[in-house]
């Protein structure tokens, strides 16, 4: 019966964990943080307003200057000038969590900019370097911000605290810089994907690229999961069908987090799906390593989204 034993049946049906408590038994790990934003002193009369100003900015989120500091463990790959090309600010999510953004500016005259939501244990200064790298050899520039207890944002995370944080990078990417729907790609990577989904069932963009994906919470902590039941946490598989723009599909072979079944599942159930990248021999954190990712990701970005829009 939807490939669950009796017992296990019971347990659910008895004793029904809430979402919250699958999701937060499966996904969050959030990291000691990596960086901190610091307010930059508004240009004043005198030092004393501008640390006044500096401070409100910092517990409100309100829009201003900030640089990024990096601690050792954030591991920066790269020089100053790099360093230099991140803006970082904060913003403040439908339920009242700060939100760390940054916009990672790797070629003037992109034409897309990547809404990057990333996995599990990590935080954006550890993602920082990562980000440089992708977004010079796509030729895009890179967005992406911390879910609510990572980093600098604020709050615990959870499933819809999850959803409230991609909704108030979207607003920032399209307010702050002006970029429109059809220029932005949005990029899901493992629990990165839950929030990406979400979003991309809701608004169209100009892509969507889903990175070892999950169909949803019970199906990963029990994998012969078929249905999915009212508890269910991170229900992918329930939201991918509503996607109405480009789906490109990525997912390793050998996954020992997030079973390869889950890609093909979701592959299987997405209208809008393109020809997916299925890393033969690949894991869960090492799919960047092969030559095939930024082949497939260029070709996908540079070729097969002008010809559909044109």
């Amino acid at each position: 019966m939807n490939g669950l034993s009796l017992s296990e049946l019971c347990c659910l049906f008895c004793c029904p964990p809430c979402p919250g408590r699958i999701a937060a038994k499966l996904a969050f790990l959030p990291p000691e943080a990596t960086y901190s934003l610091v307010p930059e002193p508004e240009p004043g009369p005198g030092g004393a307003g501008a640390t006044s100003l500096g401070t409100l900015r910092a517990s409100s989120g309100a829009p201003g200057r900030w640089k990024l500091h990096l601690t050792e463990r954030a591991d920066f790959q790269y020089s100053q000038r790099e360093l230099d090309t991140i803006e970082v600010f904060p913003t403040k999510s439908a339920r009242g969590n700060r939100v760390a953004c940054m916009y990672v500016r790797c070629v003037p005259s992109a034409r897309y900019t990547v809404l990057f939501s990333h996995g599990n244990a990590v935080d954006l200064g550890q993602m920082s370097s990562f980000y440089i790298g992708l977004g010079s050899r796509l030729h895009c520039n890179i967005f992406s911000y911390d879910y609510s207890g990572y980093g600098a944002s604020s709050g615990r995370p959870s499933e819809r605290n999850l959803y409230a944080d991609i909704d108030a990078a979207w607003q920032a990417l399209r307010t702050r810089y002006g970029i429109s729907p059809d220029s932005i790609i949005l990029y899901g990577q493992s629990i990165g994907t839950v929030p990406t989904v979400d979003l991309a069932s809701r608004y169209e963009c100009a892509a969507v690229v889903l990175h070892s994906p999950l169909t949803s919470g019970m199906r990963v902590a029990f994998p012969d999961t078929k249905k999915t039941y009212c508890f269910d946490a991170f229900p992918n598989i329930e939201k991918v069908s509503k996607i109405t723009s480009p789906v490109l599909i990525i997912h390793g072979t050998e996954d020992e987090v997030i079973d390869f079944s889950h890609g093909l599942a979701l592959y299987e159930r997405c209208p809008k799906a393109v020809e997916p990248l299925w890393v033969e021999g690949a894991g869960h954190n090492d799919i960047e390593l092969y030559s095939q990712y930024l082949e497939r990701l260029r070709r996908f970005i540079s070729q097969e989204l002008p010809s559909q829009r044109a």
